[in-house]
């Protein structure tokens, strides 16, 4: 067995209703003055009012930030923290998706900090304290409540990421209540996403550790086995609840065993057509999937075998191919789009998209078979 460090989250609340006792979670982290970090989404669908009920308890003084962006713009992130700190702030909180979180991240962290963000952009260079930090999802996607990362988008368009220990928070709060008026296909994109965490954690290349293995197995099992529910019947509390450990597993596995080839694929598909994350990884999640088999069947079957239950009468290709065929068919079954070209991409752009998937090293040194440009142009036909 390999040596490997394991780290996530301190505090987890799993817990339908908890927001309601947000100011008693918040409080005994120390937090008197709080810098609330959401989006307009969020504000909109009345969460950002259940949030604030449940901070009016405790004596605490609450500022909103309301504007945090898709995949957040530097200048986005820097008038959040210009906020924290004309308010005072003595603590964070992020509510929303991963957008907001990630944001909130920052904020607590560069609060304190004399580093600038560009100082921290890269693995392990952001050092020091932070402000107590609580984070609160609103989807089934991002894991980003139990992952020590950040991402944010330059003045040039370039996806950044900011990965170090300080920047998970003191308390991950999943409450399912927060997710049952998601829309069904906001559903689906961030549960695939989900899926996507936990298949990559675990046919991961060089950090794969028996920990993240558990919880991607876990994690793909209940997420694959509830969010068809979850898109059907929005209201359905018992699976809204399911989706949110399923991608609170899966966001643990990958934060300790990266992922690959998917997300290297699918940045430039979201960042030079404005697809959603979560739509597309799962355009090319397939493709890459079929890419690796001849290095990845076995943890494919395996993952297949967890899932469907014991199919070692089979092959372990022919079970790491029948789980590529399922996995294809529950997208299709959750209404997401399944080619490329059905969300606006033409063959010419699929060069320029190579070229741009393969800056991205630090995924693609993960990813279980070796990917080269012509490969990635291939999978990128494959998947058009």
């Amino acid at each position: 067995m390999n040596n490997f460090t394991f780290q996530t989250t301190g505090n987890i609340i799993s817990e339908i209703g908890a927001t309601a006792r947000l100011g008693e979670i918040a409080a005994g982290t120390g937090m008197k003055r709080i810098l609330l970090v959401t989006d307009p989404g969020i504000a909109k669908a009345g969460i950002l009012d259940k949030a604030k009920k449940g901070l009016s308890s405790n004596n605490l003084e609450v500022a909103v930030f309301s504007e945090v962006m898709p995949e957040p713009p530097v200048p986005n992130v820097m008038a959040a923290l210009e906020l924290s700190k004309d308010f005072g702030a003595d603590g964070v909180i992020g509510l929303g998706g991963g957008s907001s979180m990630d944001v909130a991240k920052l904020v607590a962290f560069l609060s304190l900090s004399n580093q600038t963000l560009p100082e921290i952009y890269g693995v392990g260079l952001a050092k020091g304290k932070r402000l107590p930090l609580v984070l609160v999802t609103t989807t089934a996607g991002t894991g980003s409540e139990v992952t020590p990362i950040a991402i944010v988008t330059t003045e040039t368009d370039e996806k950044k990421g900011i990965v170090s220990p300080i920047l998970l928070p003191d308390i991950a709060l999943l409450d399912a209540e927060l997710t049952t008026g998601l829309p069904p296909r906001v559903t689906a994109m961030t549960g695939i996403d989900a899926m996507v965490h936990a298949i990559e954690a675990y046919t991961t290349k060089l950090r794969k550790n028996p920990v993240s293995d558990v919880l991607a197995r876990q994690g793909l099992k209940l997420l694959y086995e509830n969010i068809g529910r979850a898109v059907d019947t929005g209201t359905d509390i018992e699976a809204r609840a399911n989706m949110l450990v399923g991608a609170l597993l899966a966001g643990q596995a990958f934060a300790n065993a990266p992922v690959g080839a998917v997300h290297a694929l699918a940045y430039p598909v979201g960042g030079q057509f404005h697809v959603p994350h979560g739509l597309s990884n799962s355009l090319v999640l397939p493709h890459v999937m079929r890419f690796n088999l001849p290095v990845a069947s076995k943890q494919y079957a395996e993952l297949a075998r967890e899932l469907f239950g014991d199919e070692k009468t089979k092959s372990d290709l022919a079970t790491a191919m029948d789980l590529i065929t399922a996995i294809e068919k529950l997208i299709t079954d959750v209404g997401l789009e399944s080619r490329l070209s059905e969300v606006g991409i033409d063959e010419s752009a699929l060069p320029g998209m190579a070229k741009d998937g393969m800056l991205q090293t630090r995924l693609l040194v993960n990813n279980p078979r070796e990917v080269t440009y012509e490969d990635a142009l291939q999978i990128y036909k494959d998947a058009l």
